[in-house]
């Protein structure tokens, strides 16, 4: 079945909401979630209107579909309204690069993607400030609006550019030794964009050969990894293994690291991080 139309909406839901983002960016004020325990992670009214405006209209439109998104109303919890785990459901992130919206720095996004059989099947990246439209759905290519997108074919090389997330600490607080590696050298140009979501978007677009996020959710993934799949890339955890199909069952913010990559320059990255294990 085409999912042609679902894109589409869900494009258009993202563009709206982008522009409610925008009416608060430079003017918002820094919330904390209170079902984070330690660490507390920020939040904005801005992110809880734009949430407000997707799943409102993902409800009008798809009312027998799941929803999870990475904020609620009251701070208290994520939304998770989701009665067939293995059915369509969508996951939304309101604003992925939060902190970097509340500095007024314009690295952030409006994600939204769809899952079915918990395997990624339509994604939507939404760059608000660079009015970027990333999309794609199974079978029907990645986008950069009109223009077709693809993952580096190539494998890596001394130009190479490679996208780290901006938090790498483990449980203990400690970094991996990968990222010491990652960071020392000058060959591959590292670039920390604090996206999750735009860093994974730069692989399917062609410009970066790989990212890396330690520290991410199931909304920081699931609609990059639509798009990056669909350009060809790979998308797998820090270990190689697969990702999806993920099970959704009372999923309540767990995290989900992942390596986004050209298909080449995968399985190269994968060694480094086990290198950097070792």
């Amino acid at each position: 079945m085409s999912l042609t139309q679902d894109l589409q909406y869900a494009i258009e839901l993202a563009r709206g909401a982008g522009k409610i983002v925008l009416s608060h960016f430079g003017k918002v004020e820094r919330l904390t979630k209170t079902h984070v325990a330690a660490n507390a992670e920020a939040v904005t009214e801005a992110d809880r209107a734009s949430q407000r405006y997707i799943v409102a209209g993902l409800r009008r439109r798809f009312a027998d579909d799941g929803i999870i998104g990475e904020e609620s109303e009251t701070g208290s919890s994520i939304t998770f309204d989701v009665r067939d785990p293995a059915g369509r459901v969508w996951v939304i992130d309101p604003i992925d690069g939060t902190n970097n919206f509340i500095s007024g720095l314009g690295n952030f996004a409006v994600c939204i993607g769809l899952l079915e059989a918990g395997r990624p099947v339509l994604g939507v990246v939404f760059d608000v400030t660079r009015d970027l439209m990333y999309s794609a759905a199974a079978g029907e290519g990645a986008w950069l609006g009109n223009r077709a997108i693809h993952a580096p074919a190539t494998p890596l090389s001394d130009s190479s550019m490679l996208m780290l997330t901006s938090n790498v600490l483990d449980k203990q607080g400690r970094a991996p030794q990968w990222m010491w590696h990652f960071i020392s050298q000058t060959d591959w140009k590292v670039r920390m964009l604090g996206s999750a979501a735009l860093e994974a978007i730069h692989v399917a677009a062609g410009i970066a050969h790989g990212a890396i996020t330690v520290n991410g959710k199931l909304w920081d993934c699931a609609a990059p990894a639509a798009v990056v799949l669909e350009a060809g890339g790979i998308i797998t955890d820090l270990q190689g293994q697969p990702i999806f199909p993920f099970d959704l069952t009372n999923y309540q913010g767990a995290k989900v690291p992942f390596l986004a990559a050209g298909a080449r320059a995968h399985g190269e990255l994968l060694a480094e991080l086990r290198r950097g294990n070792g």
